[in-house]
């Protein structure tokens, strides 16, 4: 057996819970190199194992990452053609770049990641996990968000379920914001929902007051992880001999205007006389003349 095909089951496909790395198979499929022909006319071609070819389907991830093969689907079609899905898990943490958002659509990429102690903290001890710039509600218009927030507070405080939808106030369903911002103001908090928070850096109280509650944030499927690129050297295509396109093919980056305002912008001039002339269109060719010694040349 191939060290890439360790990951497969007597099936010849990966088992739930088996761990796989890259370049590992976890689907061992043939293919057939001839089609035969399914018409009434047509003989009966027997196909032996010398009329397929190798067509595995290869897991592409990260060298340093660890995945798990979460959940194996087996599933016909309506002309019985068996279907193999495989689902793969990886834990990951949350770093720089990577896209989050909250029920309303409030997205967005993490911007940094600081350390506990400097988080700014009320005066109950409460830290934010997040902090999100609120130049975002103006334009995205997503008062649900500031609901959830103070709904959320609001029945945390009390220990109940709010109902914070913008649409439900007529039929007498949904909680009011009065309600609500009474219910804060019962249990020690602003009439608003803001806090006073102090600086983690200098222990100083902030200038002003921060909207602050508990919210639901999901992680979105956009990762830098999946996202990062970058090469030297690599495959070139054959008829214009340029670098390859794309990620998964290990393609090269490409340099358009605006990346050439930036270089502009900081001065770099030698560097972009080289990614535009020398980095991917020169080749050298050898050239040989014959050059007949009866005829004369001026």
């Amino acid at each position: 057996m191939k060290k890439n095909m360790q990951a497969l089951d007597e099936d010849g496909f990966a088992a739930p819970g088996r761990i796989i790395h890259n370049h590992d198979i976890y689907v061992n499929k043939k293919t057939p190199k001839i089609i035969p022909d399914d018409t009434a006319n047509s003989p009966v071609v027997r196909l032996t194992d010398r009329d397929y070819k190798d067509s595995p389907a290869v897991y592409r991830g990260d060298d340093d990452e660890t995945t798990v093969v979460d959940r194996v689907i087996l599933s016909s079609d309506t002309n019985d053609q068996l279907t193999i899905k495989c689902m793969i898990r990886h834990t990951r943490r949350p770093e720089v770049g990577d896209k989050f958002s909250s029920r309303h659509g409030q997205k967005g990429v993490c911007g940094t990641i600081i350390q506990q102690e400097d988080f700014p903290f009320s005066e109950r001890g409460i830290c934010p996990d997040l902090i999100m710039n609120p130049h975002g509600f103006p334009s995205r218009m997503t008062i649900g968000k500031m609901l959830e927030l103070v709904g959320g507070k609001a029945g945390v405080s009390c220990g109940r379920f709010h109902y914070g939808s913008a649409f439900g106030e007529p039929s007498g369903n949904a909680d009011k914001v009065e309600d609500m911002s009474y219910i804060l103001v019962k249990h020690g908090f602003n009439y608003h929902g803001k806090d006073l928070l102090y600086s983690g850096i200098l222990g100083h109280p902030l200038e002003t007051y921060i909207f602050m509650g508990p919210i639901y944030y999901q992680k979105l499927k956009h990762m830098v992880l999946d996202k990062m690129h970058a090469r030297a050297s690599g495959p070139r295509v054959t008829m214009t001999r340029q670098p390859t396109e794309g990620r998964s093919h290990n393609g090269g980056l490409r340099v358009g205007e605006m990346e050439r305002d930036c270089l502009i912008a900081h001065g770099a001039s030698m560097l972009i006389f080289e990614r535009l002339l020398l980095c991917s269109d020169p080749y050298k060719v050898q050239v040989i003349f014959e050059v007949d010694s009866d005829t004369e040349t001026k």
